[in-house]
């Protein structure tokens, strides 16, 4: 009865009512608050997570599980903006991506973008969207459908959609919190982006630094090495924080750091310094600044120039002997009048006195030395293609001895042991006597001088001719043996080079060497070389017998 009482006097002064709208309100601010916090603690953990070297996948995904506890929510989509399209990128699941097709321009998300705000369409404005939204509903049955335009100040980022499959109602708050989101999605989207930009320019320049075939290297204001490329390390074994000046402690002069003018002038420093192995090189020294015009350290850069600078050599002495067969045909021309007298005058002489005349014995020797000379006056001219040769067959023992009989008796008397090992019968070769007589002169006076200049007391020259096969092909062989000076390794390559000697001023041309080599080749042949430094050194003409050859006349 009491009971009753009370709870008739509660419900006439509206006490329980009260406490059940308290209640209720309680419950509906907890939930909010519990709603709200967990809507923090996605953009929380949104920004807390967010690297730039992580998937954008896995973003997505933790995004979509935060946002299944407060949203009915089934799927993301993320469309990116380039070149004025949108293009669907991400998916989570990812499976939806083979589902979907590009947004078309009149589609609800381009709306949402235009429009700058968020769209949600549901189920029953089917009838206004496109068939790019009528293939969503129906491939991925959704019901609601939420586009979040992504903006970057004024600039287009994408778009982010949220599907679900049941009918969701949205209030303001919760378009406020996606706008939150999406705000916040865009940043991290527009951070990688610039991230994989800065990396992407970053990898470009130092394949960049890597490729180039020059030396670079990034000193620091203490001369200290920061970076180098390969070629710099190949060529320098240069290492990361060794000073600079290590590089030019191997220099023969003094003060030809660029570096130095550099740090003290502010700008670009030249030297062409001389390396190791004799190498020559170029030597730039640029300052670097930074933003506010400091000067934070510098680029060397340097460039082997040897190649070039011997080129530019080569092609200076290719103008010396074109000026050198000019002045060789002109000398001819003006010795082929006297020659031709004292040949001429000779022979009327010898006529005038017997064999057996010691008189005509001289005179027979200068009619040889005069017929010598118009033969060499005839290679002159040759040389300097003002004559045509005239090609034969010829003997290459014949060329050795009649070669002896001018300048045998000249190495002999230098105290050389000269020994003639001539194979008999060998075959003939088409070509040029007098031309392969130059040969053997050259390479017998070469021999001869290598003697002199190793100050021997057994001086040795051998002269041998033979006949070889070599790869299915017959060569005639003419070898000079001494056991001279020899030639160092290093000038090997260099010994037919025009102009090049090793002997002492006025005492060599450079030109022999250069010369034969020419002629051999001309005659479809080579010389070949080996050599020891001071043991001494064998140079072997090699003269083709039954294969083709190049036109003498090309020389």
């Amino acid at each position: 009865m009491i009971e009753e009482q009370k709870e008739r006097i509660a419900q006439l002064t509206g006490v329980k009512s009260s406490k059940q709208s308290y209640y209720t309100q309680l419950k509906e601010t907890v939930q909010q608050m519990k709603k709200k916090n967990m809507q923090l603690e996605i953009i929380n953990d949104m920004m807390k997570s967010f690297k730039v070297d992580r998937s954008i996948d896995d973003m997505l995904k933790n995004i979509l599980h935060k946002l299944q506890e407060i949203i009915f929510i089934d799927y993301l989509l993320l469309f990116l903006y380039d070149n004025q399209h949108l293009t669907l990128t991400n998916s989570y699941p990812e499976s939806l991506s083979l589902k979907i097709a590009n947004p078309v321009k009149q589609s609800l998300i381009w709306q949402a973008i235009k429009n700058k705000k968020v769209l949600i369409n549901s189920f029953s404005t089917i009838n206004e969207a496109t068939d790019f939204e009528r293939d969503i509903y129906q491939n991925i049955e959704t019901s609601t459908f939420v586009t979040l335009p992504l903006f970057n100040n004024e600039t287009i980022i994408g778009a982010l959609c949220l599907g679900s499959k049941q009918e969701t109602k949205y209030e303001e708050s919760d378009i406020d919190f996606l706008q939150q989101l999406a705000d916040q999605l865009t940043v991290c989207i527009e951070n990688t982006r610039l991230y994989h930009i800065v990396l992407q320019r970053k990898k470009e320049w130092e394949e960049t630094f890597r490729a180039v075939d020059d030396m670079l290297i990034v000193v620091d204001l203490t001369g200290s090495i920061l970076r180098f490329n390969e070629s710099a390390e190949s060529f320098l074994n240069i290492k990361e924080n060794q000073p600079c000046s290590i590089i030019f402690t191997n220099i023969d002069h003094e003060n030809q750091n660029p570096l130095t003018e550099t740090y003290q002038t502010r700008k670009t420093a030249y030297r062409q310094l001389h390396f190791h192995d004799d190498r020559i090189c170029d030597v730039y020294s640029y300052p670097v600044f930074n933003e506010e015009n400091t000067m934070y350290g510098a680029i060397l850069y340097i460039k082997d120039v040897t190649d070039k600078l011997q080129m530019e050599a080569q092609l200076m002495h290719s103008g010396k002997l074109a000026a050198l067969g000019e002045m060789a045909a002109g000398v001819a021309h003006e010795l082929n009048s006297p020659l031709t007298a004292i040949l001429g005058n000779s022979q009327i002489l010898m006529r005038e006195f017997h064999k057996d005349n010691s008189s005509y014995n001289l005179l027979h020797d200068i009619k040889q030395c005069g017929i010598r000379c118009k033969k060499i006056i005839q290679n002159l001219l040759t040389f300097s293609r003002q004559e045509e040769l005239r090609v034969e067959k010829c003997s290459i023992n014949q060329a050795v001895e009649q070669v002896l009989s001018l300048v045998g008796y000249q190495i002999r008397r230098n105290e050389i042991d000269l020994s003639i090992q001539l194979t008999e019968e060998l075959p003939f070769f088409q070509g040029n006597l007098q031309q392969i007589e130059q040969i053997v002169i050259n390479l017998l006076l070469n021999a001869k001088d290598s003697l002199e200049m190793s100050k021997k007391t057994n001086k040795k020259i051998i002269i041998k001719t033979t006949f070889q096969k070599r790869n299915d092909y017959k060569w005639l062989v003419l070898s000079v043996k001494d056991n001279g000076i020899g030639i160092v390794d290093k000038h090997l390559s260099e010994i037919f080079h025009p102009f090049f000697t090793t002997k002492e001023a006025m005492k060599g041309t450079g030109l022999g060497l250069s010369v034969s080599l020419g002629i051999a080749k001309a005659h479809g042949g080579t010389i070949e070389v080996k050599s020891t430094y001071q043991r001494g050194s064998i140079f072997s003409l090699l003269l083709p017998l039954d294969h083709e050859t190049d036109s003498i006349n090309q020389y």
